[in-house]
C-alpha cells in the first residue's frame, strides 16, 4: 500500500502529483483573489466619485476595463510556471499569456486615450455634432496606432523578428499618407477647428471674398451660407490656410460716416453739428459715440467725419440700428436748418 508521500510523488504527464495540486491551488487562489480584489475596488469606487480627481477617475475607468479573460490568463501564468511541459505545449502557453497580457494593455491604453480626449473636449466646451465626429475620428486613428504597437510588441516578446515588418509598415504608411494627404489635411484641419475653436456654427465669417454664416463644420469641409443665399463649401485645410475674419465675435461694429455740409451753412450751425450727431447716435440702442470732427474743408463742402460703434449681440439688429441713427441725423439737421451739400461747380464769366 502506497503512503501519502509516495502518492504525491506519482508522476502524471511529466509532473509529480504534488506539483499538480500546488498548481491547481495557485490557479484557484489567483483566479478567486483577483476578482475579489476588483470587487473591493469597485466598492471603493463609490467613495471616489465624490472626489474631484482626474487620477482617481482614470483609475476607475481602467478598473472597469479589466477583462475577466485576462484575470484567467494571469492565473494560468502563475500555475503554469510550477509545472514542466514539453517545449511545444510550453510555447502555446507563452503565446496565450503574452497576447492576453498585451490585450489588457491595449484595452487600458484605449480607455486612457478616450478619457484624455473627452476631458479635453469638455474643457473646450465642444458639445456639438461636429466635435463628436472629430473625436470619433481621433479615437479611430489613436486606437489604430495603439493596437498596431500592441501587436508588434507581442510578436517581439514571442521572439519574432519584427524589423522587416516595422520597415514594411513604415513604407506602406508613407505611401498611404502620400495618396490621401489631401483628405488627411482636411481631417487634421477639422481637429484643429474643433479644439482651437476659431469659429463655431452660427458665426459670421469673411474668408477672402466670401462672406457668410457657418452652417456646418464637418470632418472634411466647412459649409457657409453666403449673404447672397447660396451655400459655399470649403475644405477645412483651405479654411485654415486663409485669413478668416470672424465677424460674429466682434463685440462692436465700427461705423465711420462722412457728412458734407454746404458752404452757405452759418458758423453757428456748423458748431452744432457734432452735438446733433452725438444726440442721434446716443438715441440708438447699444450705440457708443466716439467723435464727430471737421476733418476736411473740401472742394465743395465742409466734410465732417463721424465715428461711432454699435454693439454686436444675437438679439440686436445692427443694420436697423444704423438706419435709425442715419434717420436721426437727417431729422435733426432738417430741424436745425442744416443742409447737406452735393457736388457743384460754379462758373464765373
Amino acid at each position: 500500500m502506497q503512503g501519502p508521500a509516495s502518492l504525491l510523488s506519482h508522476t502524471f504527464l511529466g509532473n509529480p502529483l504534488r506539483d499538480w495540486l500546488l498548481a491547481i491551488l495557485v490557479f484557484t487562489v489567483t483566479f478567486l483573489v483577483l476578482p475579489v480584489l476588483r470587487a473591493r475596488l469597485r466598492v471603493q469606487q463609490q467613495k471616489w466619485r465624490h472626489m474631484e480627481s482626474a487620477t482617481l477617475e482614470l483609475l476607475t475607468l481602467l478598473l472597469a476595463r479589466t477583462s475577466r479573460l485576462v484575470l484567467l490568463v494571469v492565473a494560468v501564468y502563475f500555475a503554469e510556471k510550477i509545472l514542466s511541459w514539453p517545449h511545444r505545449v510550453d510555447r502555446i502557453f507563452d503565446v496565450i499569456i503574452v497576447f492576453g497580457v498585451w490585450l489588457q494593455a491595449g484595452l487600458w491604453a484605449s480607455t486612457a486615450l478616450r478619457f484624455f480626449i473627452e476631458r479635453r473636449q469638455q474643457r473646450s466646451g465642444l458639445n456639438d455634432g461636429a466635435a463628436a465626429s472629430t473625436v470619433h475620428v481621433l479615437m479611430f486613428v489613436g486606437q489604430l496606432l495603439i493596437w498596431a504597437v500592441i501587436v508588434l510588441l507581442a510578436l517581439d516578446n514571442l521572439g519574432v523578428n519584427i524589423t522587416a515588418l516595422v520597415a514594411g509598415l513604415g513604407v506602406g504608411g508613407i505611401a498611404v499618407a502620400l495618396a490621401v494627404q489631401t483628405i488627411l489635411g482636411d481631417i487634421f484641419g477639422s481637429l484643429s477647428i474643433a479644439f482651437d475653436k476659431p469659429f463655431v456654427v452660427g458665426d459670421m465669417l469673411r474668408i477672402d471674398d466670401i462672406e457668410g454664416t457657418v452652417e456646418h463644420i464637418g470632418i472634411k469641409s466647412t459649409r457657409l451660407r453666403s449673404v447672397t443665399g447660396e451655400q459655399v463649401i470649403l475644405a477645412n485645410a483651405d479654411v485654415l490656410r486663409a485669413r478668416v475674419r470672424n465677424l460674429g465675435r466682434m463685440p462692436e461694429k465700427r461705423f465711420n460716416i462722412r457728412l458734407r455740409l454746404a458752404y452757405e451753412t452759418p458758423a453757428a450751425l456748423v458748431e452744432r453739428v457734432p452735438v446733433l450727431v452725438e444726440e442721434a447716435v446716443r438715441a440708438g440702442e447699444g450705440t457708443r459715440f466716439v467723435s464727430c470732427l471737421l476733418g476736411q474743408i473740401g472742394d465743395y463742402a465742409l466734410e465732417f467725419d463721424a465715428l461711432y460703434f454699435i454693439a454686436n449681440r444675437p438679439d440686436h439688429n445692427i443694420g436697423r440700428t444704423n438706419d435709425l441713427v442715419n434717420r436721426g441725423i437727417l431729422r435733426r439737421f432738417a430741424a436745425a436748418g442744416i443742409t447737406l451739400a452735393y457736388p457743384t461747380r460754379r462758373q464765373v464769366n
